[in-house]
Protein backbone atom coordinates (compact mmCIF):
# COMPACT_ATOMS: atom_id res chain seq x y z
CA UNK A 1 0.00 0.00 0.00
CA UNK A 2 2.80 2.39 0.92
CA UNK A 3 4.63 1.53 -2.33
CA UNK A 4 1.54 2.29 -4.39
CA UNK A 5 1.07 5.59 -2.56
CA UNK A 6 4.72 6.49 -3.11
CA UNK A 7 4.38 5.85 -6.85
CA UNK A 8 1.03 7.64 -7.15
CA UNK A 9 2.25 10.86 -5.52
CA UNK A 10 4.70 11.86 -8.31
CA UNK A 11 2.08 10.95 -10.92
CA UNK A 12 -0.48 13.24 -9.28
CA UNK A 13 2.10 16.02 -9.07
CA UNK A 14 2.96 15.63 -12.75
CA UNK A 15 -0.70 15.77 -13.75
CA UNK A 16 -1.29 18.82 -11.58
CA UNK A 17 1.67 20.67 -13.09
CA UNK A 18 0.53 19.81 -16.62
CA UNK A 19 -3.04 20.89 -15.85
CA UNK A 20 -1.89 24.23 -14.46
CA UNK A 21 0.42 24.68 -17.48
CA UNK A 22 -2.49 24.03 -19.85
CA UNK A 23 -4.74 26.48 -18.03
CA UNK A 24 -2.02 29.16 -18.01
CA UNK A 25 -1.46 28.66 -21.75
CA UNK A 26 -5.16 29.36 -22.37
CA UNK A 27 -5.12 32.69 -20.53
CA UNK A 28 -3.54 34.95 -23.23
CA UNK A 29 -5.85 33.70 -26.00
CA UNK A 30 -8.99 33.91 -23.88
CA UNK A 31 -8.03 37.35 -22.60
CA UNK A 32 -7.60 38.72 -26.12
CA UNK A 33 -10.81 37.15 -27.39
CA UNK A 34 -12.91 38.38 -24.48
CA UNK A 35 -11.41 41.86 -24.88
CA UNK A 36 -12.32 41.88 -28.59
CA UNK A 37 -15.86 40.71 -27.84
CA UNK A 38 -16.14 43.56 -25.32
CA UNK A 39 -15.20 46.04 -28.06
CA UNK A 40 -11.46 46.46 -27.53
CA UNK A 41 -9.17 46.64 -30.56
CA UNK A 42 -5.93 45.80 -28.77
CA UNK A 43 -3.46 44.13 -31.12
CA UNK A 44 -5.51 45.00 -34.24
CA UNK A 45 -3.76 47.66 -36.38
CA UNK A 46 -5.67 50.61 -37.79
CA UNK A 47 -5.65 49.33 -41.37
CA UNK A 48 -6.68 45.77 -40.52
CA UNK A 49 -9.78 44.31 -42.16
CA UNK A 50 -10.68 42.80 -38.78
CA UNK A 51 -11.83 46.24 -37.64
CA UNK A 52 -14.54 46.17 -40.31
CA UNK A 53 -15.87 42.62 -39.89
CA UNK A 54 -18.43 43.55 -37.25
CA UNK A 55 -20.93 40.86 -36.26
CA UNK A 56 -19.22 38.03 -38.14
CA UNK A 57 -16.00 38.63 -36.20
CA UNK A 58 -17.97 38.82 -32.97
CA UNK A 59 -19.56 35.41 -33.63
CA UNK A 60 -16.21 33.88 -34.59
CA UNK A 61 -14.60 35.21 -31.42
CA UNK A 62 -17.40 33.75 -29.30
CA UNK A 63 -17.00 30.36 -31.01
CA UNK A 64 -13.24 30.27 -30.46
CA UNK A 65 -13.71 31.22 -26.80
CA UNK A 66 -15.92 28.14 -26.41
CA UNK A 67 -13.31 26.00 -28.18
CA UNK A 68 -10.56 27.14 -25.83
CA UNK A 69 -12.93 26.62 -22.89
CA UNK A 70 -13.21 23.01 -24.09
CA UNK A 71 -9.44 22.71 -23.69
CA UNK A 72 -9.83 23.76 -20.04
CA UNK A 73 -12.56 21.14 -19.57
CA UNK A 74 -10.31 18.49 -21.11
CA UNK A 75 -7.46 19.44 -18.80
CA UNK A 76 -9.69 18.74 -15.78
CA UNK A 77 -11.23 15.61 -17.32
CA UNK A 78 -7.79 14.08 -17.91
CA UNK A 79 -6.53 14.80 -14.40
CA UNK A 80 -9.49 14.34 -12.02
CA UNK A 81 -10.84 11.00 -10.75
CA UNK A 82 -14.29 11.60 -12.25
CA UNK A 83 -12.66 11.76 -15.68
CA UNK A 84 -12.01 8.01 -15.55
CA UNK A 85 -15.78 7.43 -15.56
CA UNK A 86 -16.53 9.56 -18.63
CA UNK A 87 -17.63 7.45 -21.64
CA UNK A 88 -14.74 7.04 -24.06
CA UNK A 89 -16.79 8.24 -27.03
CA UNK A 90 -17.47 11.52 -25.23
CA UNK A 91 -13.73 12.07 -24.84
CA UNK A 92 -12.81 11.00 -28.39
CA UNK A 93 -14.51 13.87 -30.25
CA UNK A 94 -12.91 16.84 -28.43
CA UNK A 95 -9.49 15.12 -28.44
CA UNK A 96 -9.83 14.48 -32.16
CA UNK A 97 -10.70 18.13 -32.77
CA UNK A 98 -7.85 19.31 -30.54
CA UNK A 99 -5.40 17.09 -32.41
CA UNK A 100 -6.51 18.41 -35.79
CA UNK A 101 -6.26 22.04 -34.67
CA UNK A 102 -3.06 21.92 -32.61
CA UNK A 103 -0.89 19.33 -34.39
CA UNK A 104 -0.21 21.57 -37.44
CA UNK A 105 0.83 24.37 -35.09
CA UNK A 106 3.29 22.08 -33.31
CA UNK A 107 4.74 21.04 -36.66
CA UNK A 108 4.95 24.46 -38.35
CA UNK A 109 5.12 27.24 -35.76
CA UNK A 110 8.62 26.42 -34.40
CA UNK A 111 10.00 26.31 -37.95
CA UNK A 112 8.16 29.52 -38.81
CA UNK A 113 9.59 31.28 -35.76
CA UNK A 114 13.11 30.00 -36.47
CA UNK A 115 12.91 31.13 -40.10
CA UNK A 116 11.68 34.57 -39.04
CA UNK A 117 14.56 34.84 -36.56
CA UNK A 118 17.08 33.89 -39.26
CA UNK A 119 15.60 36.46 -41.63
CA UNK A 120 15.63 39.09 -38.91
CA UNK A 121 11.90 39.84 -39.10
CA UNK A 122 9.05 39.35 -36.64
CA UNK A 123 6.97 36.18 -36.97
CA UNK A 124 3.28 36.40 -37.71
CA UNK A 125 0.96 38.11 -40.08
CA UNK A 126 2.13 41.11 -41.96
CA UNK A 127 5.43 41.47 -40.15
CA UNK A 128 4.33 44.91 -39.02
CA UNK A 129 3.24 46.06 -42.50
CA UNK A 130 0.42 48.62 -42.82
CA UNK A 131 -2.06 46.00 -44.11
CA UNK A 132 -1.30 43.44 -41.37
CA UNK A 133 -4.33 41.67 -39.91
CA UNK A 134 -2.87 41.59 -36.40
CA UNK A 135 0.14 43.00 -34.62
CA UNK A 136 3.15 40.62 -34.73
CA UNK A 137 3.17 40.20 -30.94
CA UNK A 138 -0.38 38.81 -31.08
CA UNK A 139 0.66 35.95 -33.35
CA UNK A 140 3.71 35.15 -31.21
CA UNK A 141 1.70 35.22 -27.98
CA UNK A 142 -1.27 33.23 -29.26
CA UNK A 143 0.63 30.54 -31.14
CA UNK A 144 3.12 30.07 -28.32
CA UNK A 145 0.12 29.41 -26.08
CA UNK A 146 -1.28 26.94 -28.60
CA UNK A 147 2.07 25.15 -28.74
CA UNK A 148 2.18 24.80 -24.94
CA UNK A 149 -1.45 23.64 -24.89
CA UNK A 150 -0.72 20.95 -27.46
CA UNK A 151 2.31 19.56 -25.64
CA UNK A 152 0.74 19.63 -22.18
CA UNK A 153 -2.65 18.29 -23.29
CA UNK A 154 -1.03 15.56 -25.39
CA UNK A 155 1.08 14.42 -22.44
CA UNK A 156 -1.98 14.40 -20.17
CA UNK A 157 -3.88 12.25 -22.65
CA UNK A 158 -1.04 9.72 -22.85
CA UNK A 159 -0.96 9.44 -19.05
CA UNK A 160 -4.75 9.18 -18.92
CA UNK A 161 -4.94 6.50 -21.62
CA UNK A 162 -2.14 4.47 -20.04
CA UNK A 163 -3.94 4.47 -16.71
CA UNK A 164 -7.42 3.75 -18.07
CA UNK A 165 -6.79 1.40 -21.02
CA UNK A 166 -3.36 -0.12 -20.41
CA UNK A 167 -4.78 -3.67 -19.80
CA UNK A 168 -6.52 -3.56 -23.19
CA UNK A 169 -3.34 -2.51 -25.00
CA UNK A 170 -1.34 -5.42 -23.58
CA UNK A 171 -3.62 -8.05 -25.12
CA UNK A 172 -4.68 -9.05 -28.62
CA UNK A 173 -7.67 -7.57 -30.43
CA UNK A 174 -9.27 -11.01 -30.67
CA UNK A 175 -9.25 -11.39 -26.88
CA UNK A 176 -11.26 -8.22 -26.21
CA UNK A 177 -14.63 -8.76 -24.47
CA UNK A 178 -17.51 -9.42 -26.82
CA UNK A 179 -19.91 -6.54 -27.47
CA UNK A 180 -23.09 -6.05 -29.53
CA UNK A 181 -21.38 -3.22 -31.42
CA UNK A 182 -18.12 -5.06 -32.05
CA UNK A 183 -18.80 -5.72 -35.75
CA UNK A 184 -19.95 -2.15 -36.33
CA UNK A 185 -16.83 -0.78 -34.65
CA UNK A 186 -14.56 -2.99 -36.76
CA UNK A 187 -16.35 -1.91 -39.93
CA UNK A 188 -16.07 1.76 -38.92
CA UNK A 189 -12.36 1.40 -38.14
CA UNK A 190 -11.71 -0.27 -41.50
CA UNK A 191 -13.66 2.41 -43.37
CA UNK A 192 -11.80 5.21 -41.60
CA UNK A 193 -8.45 3.55 -42.35
CA UNK A 194 -9.28 3.20 -46.05
CA UNK A 195 -10.66 6.74 -46.36
CA UNK A 196 -7.57 8.13 -44.63
CA UNK A 197 -5.37 6.83 -47.45
CA UNK A 198 -6.60 9.50 -49.89
CA UNK A 199 -5.69 12.61 -47.85
CA UNK A 200 -2.47 10.92 -46.69
CA UNK A 201 -1.43 10.22 -50.28
CA UNK A 202 -2.39 13.75 -51.34
CA UNK A 203 -0.31 15.37 -48.60
CA UNK A 204 2.60 13.05 -49.43
CA UNK A 205 2.43 14.21 -53.06
CA UNK A 206 2.42 17.86 -52.00
CA UNK A 207 5.32 17.25 -49.62
CA UNK A 208 7.32 15.75 -52.48
CA UNK A 209 6.78 18.86 -54.63
CA UNK A 210 3.71 17.91 -56.66
CA UNK A 211 1.12 20.59 -57.45
CA UNK A 212 -1.75 18.19 -58.19
CA UNK A 213 -5.08 19.61 -57.04
CA UNK A 214 -3.66 23.01 -56.08
CA UNK A 215 -5.00 26.27 -57.46
CA UNK A 216 -2.59 28.29 -59.63
CA UNK A 217 -1.59 30.69 -56.85
CA UNK A 218 -0.86 27.89 -54.39
CA UNK A 219 0.93 25.84 -57.06
CA UNK A 220 3.14 28.80 -57.95
CA UNK A 221 4.15 29.18 -54.31
CA UNK A 222 4.85 25.47 -53.76
CA UNK A 223 7.62 24.35 -56.11
CA UNK A 224 11.17 25.59 -55.50
CA UNK A 225 11.96 28.09 -58.24
CA UNK A 226 15.25 29.89 -58.03
CA UNK A 227 15.97 31.14 -61.57
CA UNK A 228 18.62 33.61 -60.49
CA UNK A 229 20.50 30.95 -58.55
CA UNK A 230 20.17 28.47 -61.39
CA UNK A 231 21.64 30.99 -63.80
CA UNK A 232 24.47 31.56 -61.35
CA UNK A 233 25.24 27.83 -61.26
CA UNK A 234 24.95 27.21 -65.00
CA UNK A 235 28.72 27.48 -65.63
CA UNK A 236 29.39 24.74 -63.11
CA UNK A 237 26.58 22.66 -64.50
CA UNK A 238 27.81 23.10 -68.06
CA UNK A 239 31.34 22.23 -67.02
CA UNK A 240 30.05 19.06 -65.44
CA UNK A 241 28.20 18.04 -68.60
CA UNK A 242 24.68 19.30 -67.83
CA UNK A 243 22.28 19.60 -70.78
CA UNK A 244 20.66 22.82 -71.86
CA UNK A 245 23.06 25.04 -69.99
CA UNK A 246 25.39 26.02 -72.82
CA UNK A 247 28.27 24.36 -74.65
CA UNK A 248 29.97 21.51 -72.88
CA UNK A 249 33.54 22.21 -71.90
CA UNK A 250 36.30 19.77 -72.66
CA UNK A 251 37.79 19.95 -69.21
CA UNK A 252 35.62 18.98 -66.30
CA UNK A 253 36.14 20.41 -62.82
CA UNK A 254 36.81 18.07 -59.92
CA UNK A 255 33.71 16.19 -58.89
CA UNK A 256 33.77 17.62 -55.33
CA UNK A 257 33.22 21.09 -56.81
CA UNK A 258 30.13 19.94 -58.69
CA UNK A 259 28.86 18.14 -55.60
CA UNK A 260 29.34 21.31 -53.56
CA UNK A 261 27.36 23.23 -56.16
CA UNK A 262 24.52 20.73 -55.84
CA UNK A 263 24.55 21.00 -52.07
CA UNK A 264 24.50 24.79 -52.37
CA UNK A 265 21.39 24.63 -54.55
CA UNK A 266 19.73 22.23 -52.08
CA UNK A 267 20.42 24.62 -49.22
CA UNK A 268 18.96 27.50 -51.21
CA UNK A 269 15.80 25.49 -51.89
CA UNK A 270 15.48 24.58 -48.20
CA UNK A 271 15.98 28.19 -47.16
CA UNK A 272 13.36 29.29 -49.70
CA UNK A 273 10.81 26.84 -48.28
CA UNK A 274 11.52 27.90 -44.70
CA UNK A 275 11.23 31.48 -45.85
CA UNK A 276 7.73 30.81 -47.11
CA UNK A 277 6.75 29.56 -43.67
CA UNK A 278 7.75 32.91 -42.23
CA UNK A 279 6.17 34.86 -45.06
CA UNK A 280 4.13 37.58 -43.42
CA UNK A 281 1.38 37.33 -46.01
CA UNK A 282 0.70 33.64 -45.30
CA UNK A 283 0.54 33.10 -41.54
CA UNK A 284 -0.74 29.92 -40.00
CA UNK A 285 -4.42 29.45 -40.61
CA UNK A 286 -4.70 32.45 -42.99
CA UNK A 287 -5.66 32.15 -46.66
CA UNK A 288 -5.79 34.65 -49.42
Amino acid sequence: MSTHTTRAAPARTTRTVLRVTTLAACVPYLTLKIAWIAGSRIGIPEGSALRRDGNSLMALNALTVLMDAAVIALAFLLTRPWGQRVPSWLLALPMWCATGLLAPIVAVFPAQTLAAAVRGGPPGAGGGSPDAQLAPWVWSLVYTGFLVQALALGTLFVLYARERWAPLWRGRIGTLPDSPTRSARRLTAAAVAVLSLLPAATHLLWASGSTTGLNPARAAATGPRLPSERRRLRPLRAAHGGRGAGPRLRTQPPRPAAAAAGRHLDRLRCARRLGRLADADHPLGQRR
